[in-house]
């Protein structure tokens, strides 16, 4: 390995856990401001009546996830629609730590009540200027960084704690 790819992989590495970092900071503080809307269908729907609230577009899968040919479908419609009207858009690994994140159990509890499906969360902001933290400047640079590379959709592995 050259010093080069040495240095690279080391600066993307650490830009890769700072923007983890942000994300996880971002959700935390969309959730205490109760503005996250989770779940694939309930995102569906809130991009359908007020998509200009959104900020940015989660989607979570890890590898077992990959065969489910229905959310695959979805990802597929939700990543069109946010492409077409501009939402930021992030695809991420690692399920148990967005659970973690998000205080939510990763399985059925007690009584039977299923864990929220955390496949798709939108990060809202019913006034523009009300969510601008660093948190989301640093993930949203990230996106567009990563656009800029022609990487429609980046993707970010959260990492357990």
């Amino acid at each position: 390995m050259t010093l080069e790819e040495l240095v690279g992989c080391n600066i993307t590495d650490k830009k890769m856990e700072n923007v983890s970092q942000a994300l996880e900071d971002l959700l935390v503080a969309a959730q205490r401001q109760d503005c996250l809307t989770v779940g694939v269908y309930e995102s569906a729907k809130l991009m359908n009546v007020d998509p200009d609230s959104v900020v940015l577009c989660v989607l979570a899968a890890d590898e077992e996830d990959e065969d489910d040919i229905a959310l695959q479908i979805h990802f597929t419609l939700i990543q069109a629609f946010c492409c077409d009207i501009d939402i930021n858009i992030l695809r991420v690994s690692g399920m148990r730590r967005l659970a973690q994140v998000l205080g939510e159990p990763d399985t059925a509890d007690s009584n039977g009540n299923e864990p929220k499906d955390l496949h798709c969360i939108l990060v809202t902001s019913p006034h523009a200027d009300d969510l601008k933290c660093q948190a989301l400047k640093e993930v949203g640079s990230y996106c567009e960084e990563s656009r800029c590379k022609n990487q429609w959709i980046p993707s970010l592995a959260l990492q357990e704690r």
